[in-house]
Order: structure tokens, then C-alpha cells, then sequence
């Protein structure tokens, strides 16, 4: 019976090298595809959506958010490129960002905030009882981190179409939409910048869970003058 020669169990080792190659370069090209278009996961960098949302956590974000007008809620919990509207940038050498997206860092000038206005909203901080109003009807808020008010920054904007006012629900820990006022672009989120909105946290295991992908918090109440 004829035995193999080093020559055939070569060729064999390097078939099959080749076979886990092309294997490694196609899970990494169906990784990248996945995390372009469909869904893609960050670090959360800061605690301005606490209590929602806390330092260190990693959270899976819905792609799927048409660039038009409108196709953002308000009440929607997003992740979006703060590069031109904040003028936040990414400092770390290429290196550590390509290493840090591929753990799951969010990018350095990426941001996660709560839509609080859409075009044509007309935002305003506050009324008498202290409530940040849209187009006059106060908000009710109970994501709002204990303790913290609305909002200690008095704001009137009318959100132009196609663009967002974004709070951090940790009012008081937040460079947010408010702390635009005043600049160009006066804090206003271009909806093209959206990434996409915030599904589920996914680590650490014990905090596993859902965020709600509907603005069901966002109740917009009557004026008091206006109810019966």
C-alpha cells in the first residue's frame, strides 16, 4: 500500500491553509458587511444616558435608518457622528482606532444622545413647571436622571426640517444640543449623520436587555390651559 510522500502531505497542509484563509477573509468580509449596513455595536463613552445607558456598556445598533427627512423619531435613543455638529475627532493613532473598532470602541467622535426635537419641532426649555415643552405641550420625561432638572440652560429652537435636537438623559453630565447654542449650526444634528438607533445593550451579561426602539416615553402632555 502505497504511503504518502512529504511532497503530498505538504501539498495537503497547504490546501487546507489555504481553505481556513479563504474562510477567515470571507467571515471577515461578511463581519464588515454586517456592521456597515445592518447593525453595528459601540462602547458607550461617557455617563450622559445614564441611567439608561452606562459607561463601558456596549450596545448593537439598528442601521437601518433612512438618511430622509422624518425617518428619525423623536424619543429615539441613537448613536450618531458628532464630527461636524460638535466638532468632536478621534485623537488615537490609526492603529488603536481600527484595534478599538474591531473590540467594539465606539469612534472617538462618534456620540450617543436621545432625540428630544425633529424638523419643524418647536423646542423650547421651560415652561413654569420647569418642563421642556414641544410646540407648547410640556414633556414627560421620566428617563431624566434622578435629581437632575430638564434642563439648567434655557433654549427656544425651531428644529429646521431634516435636522435633530439631541439631550443626554443625564442633564447635567451632557454636552448635548445646548451646549451648541450660539455656534454655527447652533447645535442642530443633520439627520445624514445618524449611524442608527439603540436596540439592546449586549455586555456586560448581567445587563443584558432591550431599549426600546419606539418613543414610548416621549408623551407629549396637553398645556395645562388647554386641558378640560
Amino acid at each position: 500500500m502505497p504511503t504518502p510522500t512529504d511532497a503530498s502531505v505538504a501539498v495537503g497542509i497547504s490546501r487546507r491553509i489555504r481553505y481556513l484563509l479563504v474562510a477567515v477573509v470571507l467571515a471577515w468580509v461578511a463581519l464588515v458587511a454586517v456592521r456597515t449596513w445592518v447593525v453595528d455595536w459601540f462602547v458607550v463613552p461617557s455617563d450622559s444616558m445614564e441611567p439608561l445607558l452606562r459607561p463601558g456598556q456596549r450596545i448593537l445598533v439598528d442601521k437601518h435608518v433612512d438618511q430622509r427627512a422624518g425617518a428619525v423619531r423623536r424619543g429615539d435613543v441613537i448613536v450618531f457622528d458628532g464630527t461636524r455638529t460638535f466638532g468632536t475627532v478621534d485623537e488615537r493613532p490609526l492603529a488603536l482606532q481600527v484595534l478599538g473598532r474591531a473590540l467594539g470602541a465606539s469612534p472617538g467622535h462618534h456620540a450617543v444622545k436621545r432625540v428630544v426635537g425633529v424638523g419643524g419641532d418647536h423646542v423650547r426649555c421651560c415652561d413654569e413647571q420647569g418642563r421642556i415643552t414641544v410646540d407648547g405641550r410640556p414633556l414627560e420625561e421620566p428617563y431624566v436622571h434622578p435629581g437632575d432638572t430638564p434642563s439648567a440652560v434655557r433654549f427656544d429652537v425651531v428644529v429646521p426640517p431634516g435636522r435633530l435636537w439631541v439631550l443626554g438623559d443625564h442633564r447635567s453630565r451632557s454636552a448635548d444640543s445646548r451646549a451648541r447654542l450660539g455656534s454655527p449650526g447652533g447645535g442642530l444634528l443633520p439627520e445624514r449623520d445618524v449611524t442608527g438607533r439603540v436596540t439592546r445593550v449586549l455586555w456586560p451579561p448581567g445587563q443584558w436587555r432591550a431599549v426600546a426602539a419606539r418613543p414610548d416615553l416621549m408623551t407629549l402632555e396637553e398645556p395645562d390651559d388647554r386641558r378640560a
